[in-house]
C-alpha cells in the first residue's frame, strides 16, 4: 500500500519561535488570559519543533520559503473571495486536505497554498502550512501511484475558548482581526488499481478577516481545539 499524505493534524507542524510568540502575544493573549489557550498554541508546537527537526529543515528550502508564481498551482484552487471567517476556514480546510499528484508537482502544491496566506508578515506563519506537504521523495512516490484526495467538509465553528475570549473583550479582535476556527471533515484518498481509503479530518486554523477585505490564512494550530 503506498504511503498517503500525512494527517494535517500532526505532520511536520513546527512554528518558528518568532512567529509563535507574535501570534500568541498579538492574537491569543490579546483575546484571552487563559493559560490553557496559550498552551494550545505553544505546548504542542514546542514538542513538534523538537521532534520534527527534519521537517522543519525541509520547510526552509527555497521552494517552500518562497514558491515561484511561474510554477503555477496545478490543481490547488485559488483562494475564494470570502469575508466571513468560518466560511473561509472551511474552504481553506478543503484546500489543505485535497491534492492530486497526477497533475500537480510538489512545488505547485506549495505555490498554490502560499496564495492563501496573509501578506502581513507580522501574523503569517508559513512554516505551519508548508510543513503539511510531504517531503520531495514521499511526494514522488505518491505521484508514482497517481495518488489524489478529495474532501467533504462537514462543519466549521469557533472553539469555546475563542468565543469566551471574544465575549469578554470584543474590542481585542481589532488588533489583528485574526479568528480561530476549527473545521471537521472527511478525506477520501485514491490511487492506482482501485486502491483507496477514507479518514476523518479536523484542523484548527487562524484566519485573518479585516473589515472590507477578503479573508486570508495566517496559520495552522499545532493541535485541534473543539
Amino acid at each position: 500500500m503506498p504511503k498517503r499524505l500525512p494527517s494535517l493534524s500532526g505532520y511536520g507542524v513546527t512554528w518558528s519561535a518568532n512567529k509563535r510568540v507574535a501570534i500568541v502575544a498579538l492574537v491569543i493573549t490579546a483575546l484571552l488570559a487563559l493559560a490553557a489557550t496559550a498552551a494550545w498554541f505553544t505546548g504542542r508546537g514546542e514538542h513538534h519543533q523538537a521532534a520534527d527537526t527534519p521537517s522543519q529543515n525541509s520547510s526552509s528550502s527555497p521552494s517552500e520559503a518562497a514558491p515561484k508564481p511561474a510554477a503555477g498551482s496545478g490543481s490547488v484552487p485559488k483562494p475564494p473571495q470570502i469575508a466571513e471567517p468560518v466560511a473561509f476556514a472551511k474552504a481553506t480546510a478543503a484546500m489543505l486536505w485535497s491534492y492530486d499528484t497526477r497533475d500537480t508537482t510538489r512545488d505547485q502544491q506549495l505555490a498554490g497554498m502560499r496564495a492563501w496566506m496573509t501578506k502581513e508578515t507580522k501574523y503569517t506563519d508559513w512554516a505551519s502550512v508548508s510543513g503539511q506537504v510531504p517531503d520531495p521523495l514521499l511526494w514522488s512516490r505518491m505521484a508514482d501511484q497517481d495518488q489524489h484526495a478529495s474532501v467533504t467538509v462537514t462543519e466549521g465553528h469557533y472553539p469555546g475558548a475563542f468565543k469566551q475570549a471574544l465575549a469578554e473583550d470584543p474590542s481585542a479582535i481589532t488588533e489583528a482581526y485574526i479568528y480561530v476556527v476549527t473545521v471537521n471533515g472527511k478525506q477520501q484518498i485514491e490511487w492506482k488499481k482501485g486502491g483507496g481509503g477514507a479518514e476523518e479530518r479536523a484542523v484548527t486554523l487562524a484566519v485573518q478577516c479585516r473589515p472590507n477585505h477578503d479573508c486570508t490564512l495566517a496559520a495552522i494550530a499545532p493541535s485541534v481545539t473543539q
